[in-house]
């Protein structure tokens, strides 16, 4: 039986006892407190924690090189040349997708910069692109800078979705308005699965039909999507979309990233594409011919033969998402924990804390954004405070504290603590 107290450790013991995935924590390498205990680690919208099997793939990726030399490419359990296939089928069911539809290639913004070379073809009626105000920086400068590539005037043609004034989420309402008025001169509109600030997760489907009503092609960043919450791109007829692989996918600073192009464009091989050796027919790569001819999925937009230590973290860490039982099961855990986060911080601490992210769960991922809203209080104070009692969260300017509690390997014990230890140095 639970303790009816929600605020004490007995009952975060319980539901841990109770969790289904508890010992998938087990399958990670916690960091250490200078005291030698773990952390109390909640970045994983940042970076996520090192998956063991992360760790076993890529030694056994370097002992292959070390014992085969180039043979690796075509030699042993996992071979190098066809490396990036041994991913297709779970990052296809990580994104809600067709395994012809994704490719792990590049790392995130440069695949946005592929994909708008082949999504973004200005012309002289349809020429702008609408993203958020406060869009991730690199995603807003990519878009500018494909403005300017075409010689288009930013001024003019960029577009942005803002929240109102005193407000910090979007509203649906204004995005409407905007495409209603200028939906025959939008080109493309890309945004955010997850933003990033406040943790809002956007009606992905209902956006990419209101768009395409209007003949607008429509692409996402799953950067804080990817792994956090469940998604169905193929479904959804979303156009395109990107994801990184280091945020709640867990393998490593700036490993390789994802690509999701819907099935009626990758079957279209004479779409716009910037084009490479690698996304050439298999058949006849190796005939060294310079007629490109494009592989008719997602693969097509490769370019290199990608960096396999990479891949096999990435490998390692999908592994680890299969093991768990998915992204259902991920999720059905990931509703529980952060609810559980923010029923104590209302019990605990009140309006002492703000928290922006929606209070809808279905408008919410595994991240809480709170400020502090304490008289004298600095918020930067407070998350250097936090950092200094053993606590791993996030600062974004101007004045968030971003707390993800990852299902993977966060507990509700982790949850208690973070609000006991929040609650102390407040």
């Amino acid at each position: 039986m639970l303790d009816n107290e929600i605020n004490t450790l007995n009952y975060a013991l319980a539901l841990d006892k109770a969790d289904p995935i508890a010992h998938m924590r087990e399958h990670f390498a916690i960091p250490k407190q200078a005291s030698g205990e773990n952390e109390y680690y909640f970045t994983g919208n940042s970076l996520g924690l090192q998956p063991k099997l992360a760790r076993e793939a890529v030694i056994e990726l370097l002992d292959a090189w070390q014992q085969r030399g180039v043979k690796g490419h075509f030699e042993g359990d996992f071979p190098w040349m066809p490396y990036h296939e041994f991913l297709t089928e779970q990052a296809a069911e990580i994104v809600g997708a067709l395994p012809k539809e994704v490719v792990m290639m590049n790392s995130l913004t440069a695949n946005l910069h592929f994909m708008m070379a082949s999504f973004y073809q200005p012309a002289k009626q349809r020429s702008k692109i609408l993203i958020e105000d406060h869009a991730f920086p690199s995603d807003h400068y990519a878009v500018e800078s494909q403005l300017k590539h075409h010689g288009k005037d930013v001024e003019n043609n960029l577009l942005l979705w803002k929240p109102r004034d005193g407000e910090e989420l979007l509203n649906y309402d204004d995005l409407w308005q905007i495409i209603a008025q200028h939906g025959d001169e939008i080109a493309l509109i890309l945004l955010p699965g997850v933003q990033y600030y406040t943790g809002q997760v956007l009606d992905m489907k209902l956006i990419t039909q209101v768009a395409h009503a209007k003949g607008i092609k429509v692409g996402f960043d799953l950067a804080h999507a990817a792994g956090n919450i469940e998604l169905s791109l193929h479904d959804w007829q979303v156009d395109f979309a990107c994801w990184c692989s280091y945020k709640y996918l867990n393998s490593g600073a700036g490993s390789v990233a994802g690509c999701f192009i819907h099935q009626k464009h990758v079957e279209n091989t004479e779409l716009n594409r910037l084009a490479g050796w690698w996304g050439h027919d298999k058949s006849t790569r190796f005939k060294m011919e310079n007629t490109f001819k494009p592989i008719a999925s997602a693969e097509g937009w490769q370019l290199s033969n990608p960096p396999v230590l990479s891949l096999a973290a990435v490998r390692g860490s999908y592994d680890t998402i299969k093991l768990a039982g998915g992204m259902q099961v991920l999720r059905n855990k990931s509703l529980k924990l952060t609810q559980y986060l923010l029923d104590l911080i209302a019990l605990e601490l009140g309006e002492k804390i703000r928290v922006i992210t929606p209070a809808d769960a279905n408008q919410r991922g595994c991240q809480l954004s709170l400020m502090v809203n304490v008289a004298g209080l600095d918020g930067k104070a407070m998350y250097n405070t936090l950092e200094e009692n053993g606590i791993t969260t996030d600062w974004r300017e101007p004045n968030v504290i971003r707390v993800a509690p990852v299902p993977l390997y966060n507990n509700f014990q982790d949850v208690y603590h973070f609000v006991r230890i929040l609650k102390e140095c407040i």
